[in-house]
């Protein structure tokens, strides 16, 4: 199972390099104001400044024009199809009247967030791979929010494994960075988080054969490009506890860990905090780990932003044989009770669904709660050690058992948001189990060492409906049902929380909808052209409030479609951004 080329993995290629990539102006935005380092400690409210809005990857925006009781007059005031097809996953982002957009193959656009005009185009130019390299070609397709703003620049990481940087007002390449060797495997699916005057990024690709023994996160100086440090999520070399958890796996065996969702960002103390997902290969059985507990995938990692250095972590997920991930959106909620201010972190990290609560200084388990049917976790303790299921692992070769939450979730990619008005976290969700089963396979380069095979996705004994918006009243102490909504579709977007008390989000039969924050009840629907995807957002300009909201070719639709044969998927990719706002008072 070892892979030689492991060796070069340790020493990232850090020159800049020369420019690829071609930039197209149709106009030029001359006078674009710099994003400032208080602009993103303090989102101004009619803007949009990273993926979930602010550090906090709340997902809110107090924004209030459009709510319960002119949400219903919304109308269409632009569209924009996306430059590229490919998996929609995408989040807009805008600042000083611009919408900068980043879709699949790292194709970055900007609009007049008004009118939908386009200003410029960048294109860049990926590495050409060998055909055979399937699952690598593959990250090209699924890229997520893979663009921040700093200064005057928009920052954008590739599925080539680099950072490029653009100019805001024109697109043009400024410089780019290769950050670590590509033709391993390593790519960028996710964007950066700016913090401290750093490119805070995770690589991707740690599964693929190539890249054994080293997955990352990283931070770069944000004017030079320069490396400032590294962390290994599978091999830390300053935890022994880390070390033992992979049994007698050496690191140049282990796979996985990979941070395939962006962090949050507490200014505070300085710490930022990224999920971590599965181990590979994903069976035991196959991966040679035993019962150890392979730290630290399927885990949240807290590290200090000024050295890289780990402050704690917890894990969400021990023993995973089944590809159920636990990388997904983090948020940091202060909620003061008596006086008391508590921090929290708060997460449905993986994709069985259960909800974690964390105090987010020590790391401390709080609480959980479980949203949908799963069967791998069978209790956690009160000091927060999680017991799995041993009866669904398997100890042979083709030995198949019925898992759910399935390898799609359950949760996944797609984001929950927190809303301060209600302290409720809202959160979409899929039923759906599968079979998983170890298999014996070949480790080849550019292509993935799950060595699983997994059965069709179905619907849990007893459920009817796919789709589950579930609302999370929380607190430092518990998380109770609020209220929650089903469906026969999944739901296929993030959504979005308002100060106008409403919740934002759409599914595979493509509508978008608002939900009342405090009741759950629909208070406005609209059919777009393709399922509902990415990250809706909000923002404002000259006293108007905007909707936007991504669509397209979904994963998380066709994985699952089988339950709700009665909803045509579109065949096409369909990927659009619709933008809607409200009329003009007389």
């Amino acid at each position: 199972m070892r892979i030689d080329l492991v060796k070069s993995l340790l020493v990232a290629t850090t020159a800049i390099v020369a420019l690829s990539g071609t930039a197209y102006a149709q106009n030029v935005k001359a006078d674009y104001k710099p994003v400032t380092d208080e602009m993103l400690a303090n989102p101004p409210a009619e803007e949009w400044l990273m993926y979930r809005g602010a550090y906090n990857n709340q997902g809110y925006s107090p924004l209030d024009l459009i709510n319960k009781d002119t949400v219903g007059k919304l109308q269409l005031a632009w569209a924009w199809p996306m430059a590229e097809a490919g998996i929609q996953e995408t989040a807009p982002l805008v600042h000083d009247g611009v919408m900068f957009l980043q879709t699949n193959n790292n194709i970055v656009e900007a609009l007049d967030a008004k009118t939908g005009d386009l200003i410029w185009q960048y294109r860049h130019v990926l590495a050409e791979i060998p055909a055979s390299w399937s699952y690598q070609a593959n990250q090209a397709r699924r890229q997520k929010n893979s663009i921040a703003l700093y200064n005057d620049k928009v920052i954008l990481t590739t599925a080539d494994a680099k950072i490029v940087v653009l100019n805001a007002s024109d697109g043009k390449v400024v410089w780019e960075k290769q950050v670590i060797d590509y033709n391993l495997g390593y790519s960028y699916t996710v964007g950066p988080l700016i913090a401290d005057g750093k490119i805070i990024s995770a690589i991707s690709g740690c599964s693929i054969a190539g890249t054994a023994g080293g997955c990352y996160i990283f931070a770069h100086d944000v004017n030079t490009g320069d490396e400032l440090w590294r962390f290994n999520t599978i091999d830390d070399e300053n935890n022994p506890a880390q070390q033992a958890s992979w049994g007698e796996v050496p690191a140049e065996n282990r796979w996985g860990g990979t941070p395939w969702t962006t962090g949050a960002y507490d200014p505070e103390t300085k710490t930022t905090f990224w999920g971590i997902g599965m181990p590979g290969p994903y069976s035991e059985l196959i991966r040679g780990s035993g019962d150890g507990t392979v730290l630290y995938t399927n885990s949240t990692l807290a590290l200090d932003v000024e050295t890289g250095k780990l402050k704690w972590y917890y894990q969400h997920l021990p023993r995973d044989n089944w590809d159920l991930d636990s990388p997904f959106e983090r948020i940091l909620v202060d909620q003061e009770i008596d006086g008391v201010t508590h921090k929290l972190l708060v997460s449905v990290p993986g994709k069985n669904g259960i909800a974690f609560g964390l105090d987010r200084d020590t790391g401390k388990y709080l609480w959980s709660k479980e949203t949908v049917v799963q069967n791998v976790v069978t209790g956690i303790d009160a000091d927060g050690t999680v017991h799995i299921n041993e009866d669904l692992i398997s100890s042979a070769v083709g030995e198949e058992h019925l898992v759910c939450a399935s390898v799609s979730g359950g949760k996944l990619w797609q984001t929950g948001a927190y809303s301060p008005l209600t302290n409720a976290y809202f959160v979409p969700l899929t039923e759906a189990c599968n079979t998983v089963a170890p298999t014996q396979t070949e480790f080849t380069a550019g292509n993935a060492v799950g060595a699983v095979k997994f059965g069709p996705r179905v619907l849990p004994e007893g459920i009817t409906d796919a789709g589950l918006l579930q609302a999370l009243d929380i607190n430092p102490t518990q998380a109770n049902s609020k209220w929650q909504v089903r469906e026969r579709p999944s739901f296929t977007s993030s959504v979005l929380a308002t100060g106008g008390g409403l919740v934002f989000g759409g599914d595979a039969a493509r509508e978008v909808k608002a939900w009342d924050q405090e009741t759950g009840d629909v208070v406005w629907t609209q059919r777009l052209n393709a399922p509902i995807g990415g990250y809706p957002m909000t923002y404002e300009i000259d006293g108007e409030q905007y909707l936007a909201i991504p669509t397209g070719y979904s994963n998380s639709a066709s994985s699952i479609s089988s339950a709700f044969p009665e909803i045509a998927l579109p065949t096409g990719s369909g990927n659009s951004i619709f933008v809607f706002k409200l009329p003009k008072s007389n």
